[in-house]
């Protein structure tokens, strides 16, 4: 059984599914391995506008498998081992820079480096039932898959600090009223609002939304001076593309403008 589903792409919509529901979409090599594949690939593709990421069955992702780290045996050296975990970590830094808007639908639990992902990802919808938990405190862990960095940009250090110190869970209500969630809605409705909004930003205007996701990159760790200079040059490029001159045609002959993301 594939156990990441890459659905098939639609309105410029790319889908990927976490397909190991047995086991909560816990991470295997095989779901890092494929989500390390696809990433990059539909990054490129220029029929993708938006990438979609979620969980099959009643899970968004628990993590790491706790159970098949207990029953692993094979001896590696530390540095092997951490080599190893940071190349699979890449899967935040590619949800988090590739130049498409990325959306987690967060279906029930999304926990430790399943948390993680959901962070790192633009924006996130979650159905009614979601519940959130960095869990690493749990099982005696630190943290990985870029967590800490997201939380605290999201909610502020402090708050931050708590919810990895304590691993206590929120649950949608309390992840939206955070900022932690963008949306939520019930669980009947999570599928069908998340693809709405996913191919309403597909079919916005391409070049321009991958300029703004670099310009609030640079927001979290330039200085003023350095974003106002990138927000200068890319804003010039901006109104050099030509869903930029459709726009324009567009409100002067008050229409609707139809983007071609070039």
């Amino acid at each position: 059984m594939e156990q990441v589903l890459i659905e098939a792409i639609a309105d410029g919509v790319a889908t990927l599914t976490l397909n190991r529901p047995d086991r909560l979409n816990a991470l295997s090599m095989a779901i890092t391995d494929a989500l390390l594949k696809a990433l990059p690939r539909l990054a490129a593709d220029p029929a993708v506008g938006t990438i979609v990421l979620t969980g099959a069955g009643r899970a968004f992702c628990a993590g790491g498998d706790v159970k098949r780290m207990a029953e692993e045996k094979v001896a590696r050296s530390t540095d092997e081992d951490v080599a190893r975990l940071r190349s699979r970590m890449e899967i935040s830094r590619l949800l988090h820079e590739i130049p498409k808007p990325t959306i987690a639908m967060v279906n029930g639990a999304a926990a430790g480096a399943g948390m993680a992902m959901a962070l790192a990802c633009d924006l996130r919808i979650a159905g009614q039932s979601a519940r959130f938990v960095t869990a690493f405190a749990k099982v005696g862990f630190s943290g990985d898959f870029g967590g800490s960095w997201f939380l605290s940009r999201l909610v502020g250090s402090g708050k931050a600090r708590e919810l990895y110190f304590t691993a206590e869970p929120l649950d949608a209500a309390q992840a939206l009223a955070l900022g932690v969630v963008n949306r939520v809605v019930p669980d009947s409705e999570l599928a069908a609002v998340t693809m709405e909004f996913a191919r309403r930003l597909a079919n916005g205007p391409r070049v321009a939304l991958g300029l703004m996701k670099q310009n609030f990159n640079a927001a979290e760790n330039g200085t003023l001076t350095e974003l106002l200079d990138l927000e200068a040059r890319r804003q010039i490029e901006t109104g050099q593309t030509e869903d930029h001159k459709e726009a324009a045609r567009a409100f002067v002959e008050k229409r609707a403008p139809v983007f071609r993301g070039r």
